[in-house]
């Protein structure tokens, strides 16, 4: 168990006791800190494979960025703005519909109850897991050791091994005035109450995108001011073009290569309004609004954790690791948005128990970790509608590679199932390198494109061909059936054929 300290003496932070209460021996094999996506695995599957473990969890509430600030609230909040854009486009479908509005306290209760049910979820499995659960905010004293601050004491732990998935936090980009004016963060953003008539979206990310979209829907008229030449980056231009075509649409106002100058307060009182100064290449433009969305992107969340005691290398602020998800201190594992390579859940979770099995391996005297994250697979999905998703690699990526490869994409305004559904939007594109046809990536954006990514995920699982894709049976008509013809292009251009 934890050696719970004596209260520290005037002056001091940690009482100077603590290295004569220190066990001869680690109480634990691997100490996880941080308890979401990433931390639940790595203690699971440390647990699993025998070891001691604990979990030190620092948060007011339990249950990760996913949970708590992150997917879940976000997605919940997008389906009820998804199913007002739907009942507004009845007449459409030869519906009669009487829309009144949109509720946002109904909203956000509803979403609310749904975080609770799956904060409660991962909190039980957290402290009735086969591993020691401690709420505190831990901090590093040596590579072996952390300090525990529970509030009321300090307890020490040790641990031969230790695993970090502490996630994220709201990087603050320095703008003139912006702070000083105020802003909704994107942590903020998914509490509010209301819907600002008039909305800037600072950021072009996926967060950026979904917010946008989100509060575009209930009611805010919206603009998006994006730094770099096109919103969504990790996706091809192709698809990025074809979201802001979508956004436009709907009355989004899409701006990129935005510079931002100064943010200010004007008016008074119920009149007062924040006027966003910025530059597009060499023009000079001003836009007032209501509110503003700060989505300018997470960091690390490393404050506190005093790594630098441990002797773990911090390059520009960021917590690097290797294939095996050690730090630069061999017995020192990361894993999840903390990493800040890809951030997403499955791949925290991934990323997660391969830091658990490589930290139980040095444990049981393995002098090296053989186990690697391999991100061939990497997915990227954006819930707008259209929606957006992407696995392995984009053609500027395979490019960068090496890869010689060819490309195909078919739209879904030419699908009879999309057009029945009235999804005018969007299309599949397959990329397949050109020795046997392998598919080594995938771009979908359009009607449930987050659940049809799944069967390319599963072929290139495999590592499928498209011949192989376009031979399996699809049932017509079904928006699945669109990926086969893409892969009929790819075939044909083969000689496969």
């Amino acid at each position: 168990m934890p050696v719970r300290l004596p209260r520290p003496a005037k002056g001091e932070s940690v009482s100077s006791q603590w290295q004569k209460l220190r066990p001869a021996e680690p109480e634990f094999d691997v100490a996880v800190i941080g308890g979401g996506s990433a931390g639940y695995a790595a203690a699971r599957t440390a647990s699993t494979l025998g070891a001691r473990v604990v979990v030190i969890e620092g948060g007011k509430e339990v249950g990760g960025l996913c949970i708590l600030r992150g997917c879940m609230p976000s997605k919940a909040l997008l389906e009820s703005a998804h199913r007002w854009h739907d009942i507004r486009r009845a007449r459409e479908f030869g519906l009669i519909a009487k829309p009144v509005g949109i509720d946002m306290k109904s909203v956000q209760a509803r979403k609310r109850h749904l975080i609770g049910d799956f904060a409660s979820y991962r909190r039980k499995q957290l402290e009735r897991g086969k591993f020691t659960f401690i709420r505190g905010n831990a901090s590093f004293l040596d590579p072996h050791a952390l300090l525990v601050d529970r509030g009321r004491h300090h307890e020490l732990v040790t641990a031969a091994t230790f695993i970090v998935t502490t996630g994220s936090v709201i990087t603050h980009v320095p703008v003139p005035g912006l702070w000083e004016t105020g802003c909704l963060t994107s942590d903020e953003a998914l509490e509010a109450g209301y819907i600002p008539k008039r909305l800037a979206v600072l950021g072009g990310g996926v967060i950026a995108v979904e917010l946008g979209q989100f509060f575009a829907r209930a009611g805010s008229r919206t603009t998006i001011l994006q730094r770099s030449k096109r919103i969504v980056r990790g996706y091809d231009p192709d698809v990025s073009a074809e979201l802001e075509r979508a956004f436009q649409a709907e009355d989004i106002d899409v701006r990129t290569g935005v510079e931002l100058l100064e943010v200010r307060s004007v008016g008074k009182g119920k009149k007062k309004e924040k006027k966003i100064i910025f530059k597009r290449g060499r023009k000079r433009e001003e836009l007032v609004v209501d509110e503003i969305l700060y989505a300018l992107g997470r960091k690390p969340a490393v404050a506190g954790l005093n790594l630098a005691r441990a002797g773990v290398k911090l390059p520009e602020g960021k917590l690097a690791t290797n294939e095996a998800m050690a730090t630069s201190v061999p017995h020192i594992f990361a894993a999840g948005d903390v990493v800040g390579l890809h951030e997403v859940v499955h791949i925290a979770i991934q990323q997660g128990e391969i830091a658990a099995r490589n930290a139980v391996s040095l444990v049981r005297g393995s002098h090296e970790v053989s186990e690697k994250a391999d991100y061939r697979l990497k997915t990227l999905v954006t819930f707008t509608d259209p929606e957006v998703a992407l696995v392995g690699l984009t053609e500027a990526e395979a490019t960068a590679k090496g890869i010689d490869f060819l490309t195909a994409q078919y739209p879904f305004n030419d699908h009879g199932k999309a057009q029945i559904g009235g999804h005018e939007f969007g299309f599949v594109k397959l990329l397949a390198e050109k020795t046997r046809g392998e598919i080594v990536g995938a771009e979908i954006i359009g009607p449930h494109a987050s659940d049809l990514i799944h069967e390319l995920i599963a072929v290139m699982h495999y590592k499928g061909t498209v011949k192989e894709l376009a031979l399996m049976p699809h049932y017509h008509p079904t928006l699945a059936e669109i990926v086969t013809y893409p892969a009929e292009e790819i075939v044909d251009a083969l000689g496969q054929g």
